[in-house]
């Protein structure tokens, strides 16, 4: 028996697995879905904040979806397994890319395709035929020259029925793609030089874990500190005038790691100059800096995107803040019956302790404010059925609300501080130096928030003849203090009704009223105010309820009156005469009084003397792949240029011997065709035949 025939049959090989996978992970499809994912990574990474304390994202996404996107390492994009994994398959693919093309294009811009064929040039688009009474030899050596001439290289080659003059020009055009994906490759590796993996490397291998604590820089141990050696950093140091620091701070989700600097920064002087606005204009750090090893010192002025680079590291002009100014205060009692002052210090950054039940933390201090202190639409007028919320937002709102840069006025220094409780809850205040003018009164700001987002709510203590809180502080004070109230309510009914036998009742009713209306003000009922008085009217049958609030405000208007007089006459002063200026202040502090419940501290502190101490947060960064970055980028400008301004054109001429002379058939190719190439082509057409 014959065995079978395999005549014709064209057998298929199984390519290797692992040609597959490199082809599929250098393919351009590939690398295209890589780039698509980092772009999505990228702007999850820009939209979402990055490095945050956990705090914050707790606050804003809740427990539940907090804890999912920490998993999914959302909160520190750049730095997650995944994206670091992404970008680690884009740079082996644009490797891979460029080791199985690179060889070719190489090849290809020192070939000369001299294998071609006559009958191959036939097939071209762009060709031309002519006869020349030159010999063979002779126009070859024309038609080299003139292509020479044109800016081509021209090799000659000698073919069994023929010579062949073959020309490029633009095989530089290869270097484009040559360039283009190896600055990818490199912007990466750059990329990850100065990201944060070296540290989270030291984090995984090395034990290095956030310090969480609080306490001297000096005194973290060494597990929560990044040596001088560490390749990378980005972290933020603050300096008071006068002070030394040779540590920064890097900011993690769950802490701060300690960076050791390789120097020490002196900060002798910081200057700052502000807008009319109030905004920062210039601000600038003299310093000196010493090498810790050396001794070596320079001296330099730090300014914005005026860097220092000092031992490969550089020194940003960040921000400012305060550095521990020195406060003076006088304290006003808020609650209870009780005037007396007091006096307390503070340092900023600091604590004091205020009684048994606080301490006051004290957060900020600005020795100028520029605010916004032109006329509002806010009617002071009491009106009936108003919201908490209403009350809140008339009496204790914005210190300025009008937007027009002509009512933008320095209303002096401000101090800002937070009064905590023994259970850790804490409220947040700023107040005011100086009285400014708001509204045309002249009125004292006491600013307080519950929480860091909220804006700060105003209480407007109106100023006094002495440009002082004293007082409203006195009227305050009365106000709690049920024998004063008595005695105004007294005095207010003999001053409201005439003195006669058939006056007596009218009197009595009158007393009960004053009293009665000064108790409810007070706050006898646990709630004051304007809302406690609007609480009692809505007891009252709704057809009588305008009628009997015109009455109640008549009463507690005059009975404050007395009340302040009353105060006043028990410390020994005499009583204030009755004009418009007092009547207004009155209005004012009524106002003030009812908002004063929900101010939410025991205590006022009034700022009356400082030392103000200025301090420069400075960024120290070193970034060993700035410069890989840098090369990267000169390598994609190089790329990008090569593929679009360099046109790669090869051509051909064919030229054999015909009797007495010699017949030349052109050839012309481009991969892309342009009306450059075009009109390029038609040049040489013309000028190639020419005779000698």
């Amino acid at each position: 028996m014959s065995s079978p025939s395999t005549t014709g049959i064209q057998l298929k090989t199984r390519r290797p697995v692992v040609g597959e996978i490199v082809e599929l992970i250098s393919s351009m499809r590939f690398a295209i879905a890589l780039l698509a994912m980092i772009a999505i990574a990228a702007v999850i990474g820009t939209v979402m904040k990055q490095g945050e304390a956990s705090a914050n994202y707790i606050n804003q996404f809740g427990p539940f979806w907090y804890e999912v996107f920490r998993k999914i390492g959302l909160y520190t994009v750049y730095s997650a397994w995944w994206f670091l994994l992404l970008m680690a398959a884009l740079v082996i693919s644009t490797t891979l890319c460029i080791v199985r093309n690179a060889p070719k294009m190489l090849k290809d811009m020192r070939s000369w395709r001299e294998n071609v064929r006559e009958n191959s040039l036939l097939n071209f688009h762009h060709k031309m035929q002519w006869r020349s009474p030159l010999a063979r030899a002779a126009l070859a050596q024309q038609s080299a020259a003139r292509l020479a001439d044109a800016g081509y290289k021209v090799k000659l080659v000698e073919k069994d029925n023929g010579t062949l003059v073959a020309a490029k020009q633009g095989a530089a055009n290869k270097f484009g793609y040559i360039f283009a994906h190896s600055a990818i490759v490199v912007i990466c590796l750059g990329g990850v030089l100065d990201s944060d993996l070296p540290i989270r490397l030291q984090e995984w291998f090395f034990g290095k874990t956030p310090f969480t604590g609080s306490g001297l820089i000096s005194q973290i141990p060494p597990q929560h500190r990044l040596s001088t050696s560490n390749p990378t950093f980005r972290g933020n140091t603050f300096i008071p005038e006068g002070q030394t620091s040779n540590t920064a701070t890097l900011t993690r989700p769950d802490g701060v790691l300690i960076q050791e600097l390789p120097f020490t920064i002196n900060l002798q002087k910081f200057t700052i100059d502000f807008y009319s606005t109030g905004m920062p204009k210039l601000f600038a750090s003299d310093v000196e800096v010493r090498d810790n090893q050396t001794g070596e010192t320079v001296k330099a002025t730090i300014e914005v995107n005026k860097p220092l680079i000092f031992k490969g590291v550089a020194i940003y002009q960040s921000s400012f803040d305060d550095g521990g100014s020195k406060l003076k205060l006088t304290g006003f009692p808020m609650a209870g019956n009780d005037s007396k002052r007091f006096e307390i210090a503070g340092e900023v950054g600091a604590s004091t302790p205020l009684g048994d039940a606080y301490t006051v933390e004290w957060s900020g201090f600005r020795p100028f404010n520029v605010e916004n202190v032109g006329p509002t639409d806010d009617p002071r007028a009491v009106k009936k059925g108003k919201s908490l919320q209403e009350e809140l937002g008339e009496h204790m709102g914005s210190a300025g609300k009008n937007a027009n840069n002509k009512n933008l006025k320095n209303v002096g220094p401000s101090v800002s501080y937070k009064l905590r409780d023994k259970t850790g809850q804490a409220r947040e205040y700023q107040n005011y130096m100086q009285p400014v003018t708001v509204d045309g009164a002249t009125v004292f700001l006491a600013g307080m928030r519950a929480h860091p987002s909220d804006n700060f709510s105003y209480l407007r203590i109106p100023a006094d003849d002495g440009h002082s809180v004293t007082e409203w502080m006195r009227l305050r004070a009365a106000l709690q203090d049920p024998q004063l109230r008595a005695a105004a309510a007294k005095r207010y009914a003999e001053r409201a009704t005439p003195k006669s036998a058939s006056g007596d009742a009218l009197r009595a009713q009158l007393l009960a009223s004053a009293d009665k209306s000064l108790g409810i003000f007070a706050g006898d009922g646990k709630v004051g105010g304007f809302m406690a008085m609007s609480q009692f009217l809505e007891k009252i049958p709704a057809a009588e309820q305008e009628k009997a609030a015109d009455v109640v405000m008549k009463i507690l208007n005059g009975s404050l009156w007395d009340l302040w007089q009353v105060a006043r006459a028990r410390d020994g002063l005499e009583a204030v005469s009755e004009d418009e200026t007092h009547a207004r202040f009155l209005q004012l502090a009524t106002n003030a009084l009812s908002d004063a419940f929900f101010y939410g501290a025991p205590v006022y502190l009034q700022l009356d003397d400082f030392t103000h101490v200025q301090a420069s947060v400075f960024q120290v960064t070193r970034s060993p792949g700035k410069n890989v970055v840098y090369l990267g980028c000169l390598f994609l400008v190089l790329g990008v240029f090569a593929m679009f301004y360099i046109r790669e054109r090869r051509l051909w001429i064919w030229i054999k011997d015909d009797g007495a002379g010699a017949e030349a058939l052109m050839a012309m190719s481009t991969q892309r065709k342009t009306l450059d190439f075009e009109r390029e082509f038609a040049i040489l057409k013309e000028k190639l035949p020419q005779s000698a």
